[in-house]
């Protein structure tokens, strides 16, 4: 299987891209999925100047092996929120976005929820509606593979 690297040098200057994209959208709160978009709600929180970054947690993959279920849980309370932007590192088959989105819609209806990630596949079953790059094969985020590597000290 060919495989892309994507590395925190290619992250940081795609978040600033996504920052620009984003910035003037109003978007009130931040919700990464666990765990693909946790790296960039720190980013996009910090960068923002926010501290209303949620986390929902969403398993829907075993490391490379998709899972025949789709679980979402410890969902936050999003009562307050007014303009959310979701974010994940991938739209690949798009189901876990399209289940996200669902579930927030019918739990927060006064809500307005967007989705932003970093990479989209084609077949995917929603665009999101901020997305960086198309996907041009497996990526190894730098956040799930440089934590696997010896440690260089």
């Amino acid at each position: 299987m060919e495989k892309y690297y994507y590395s925190y040098e290619e992250f940081q200057k795609d978040m600033w891209d996504l920052h620009r994209m984003i910035e003037d959208e109003g978007f009130d709160t931040l919700l990464p999925i666990a765990r693909g978009g946790l790296t960039m709600g720190h980013f996009l929180g910090i960068s923002m100047d926010t501290r209303r970054v949620f986390v929902l947690n969403s398993i829907h993959y075993d490391r490379t092996r998709k899972l025949d279920t789709l679980e979402i849980f410890n969902i936050p309370d999003l009562s307050d929120a007014r303009k959310v932007l979701i974010l994940d590192d991938i739209a690949d088959s798009g189901e876990t976005l399209v289940a996200v989105l669902d579930t927030l819609k019918k739990l927060y209806p006064g809500a307005e929820f967007k989705i932003a990630t970093l990479f989209h596949k084609p077949g995917s079953l929603i665009q999101p509606d901020y997305y960086l790059k198309e996907a041009p094969s497996w990526i190894d985020f730098f956040w799930e593979i440089d934590p696997l590597s010896p440690d260089p000290s």
